[in-house]
């Protein structure tokens, strides 16, 4: 109905945003709440991979090592949560050295014209409990294009060491090609050696940044 019916109707005032309330509506527990503030990823205790299917058959999983990090949640306004990732793609580790050394170069990633990919949030969104949609662009080879992450909050705790951690996991399958990102080799029983479709996972440690 709205402005589209033939009766008026009273306007009402907007009620008030509750303390924690997403863009559905529904308020955060406090435990979420909590986690406002900045963050990075603990190195040692994360990893960032993926996995691809390798000649139909079986799959190759890899990781990269060497990145930074910036991280910010709100707990009051989920859609206000953000990340930076900048990952050095020279740091793949396959476990097989002859692969890594074919994956950083020309055919894939190329790594000494593109030695970095990154990630920088655009919007957040709280799908409900303690999962949330985070949309951003992904560059590679100086390609960027849109992503959806999917992001499930795991907890918190405050370590041995006094750190507060909270642990994240986050999925997303893209299609390499669309990054230029386009080798392959055609099999004589049909498809190709290497899947298009690529799964990336990101099990993440956060460390509470206090200054």
């Amino acid at each position: 109905m709205g402005i589209f019916g033939r009766r008026q109707t009273a306007v009402s005032e907007p009620a008030p945003a509750l303390a924690g309330a997403t863009s559905r509506g529904v308020a955060l527990g406090p435990a979420l709440q909590a986690l406002t503030g900045r963050w990075t990823i603990d190195r040692p205790h994360s990893h960032i991979g993926f996995s691809v299917r390798h000649a139909m058959v079986t799959t190759v999983r890899g990781a990269f090592t060497d990145y930074d990090s910036t991280l910010y949640f709100d707990g009051a306004q989920p859609s206000e949560s953000r990340a930076d990732l900048v990952i050095r793609v020279a740091s793949v580790d396959t476990g097989v050295e002859q692969r890594d050394a074919h994956i950083i170069g020309a055919d894939f990633f190329d790594a000494r014209q593109y030695p970095e990919m990154t990630f920088h949030s655009t919007s957040t969104v709280h799908e409900g409990g303690e999962t949330f949609r985070m949309t951003g662009d992904l560059t590679i080879r100086d390609v960027t294009r849109p992503v959806d992450l999917q992001i499930d909050y795991l907890g918190s705790v405050v370590d041995p060491f006094g750190f507060e951690r909270a642990g994240f996991d986050g999925t997303t399958t893209i299609d390499r090609t669309e990054w230029g990102l386009v080798y392959n080799q055609r099999l004589k029983a049909g498809g190709t050696m290497v899947s298009e479709k690529v799964r990336l996972q990101f099990d993440i440690s956060a460390i509470r940044l206090t200054s």
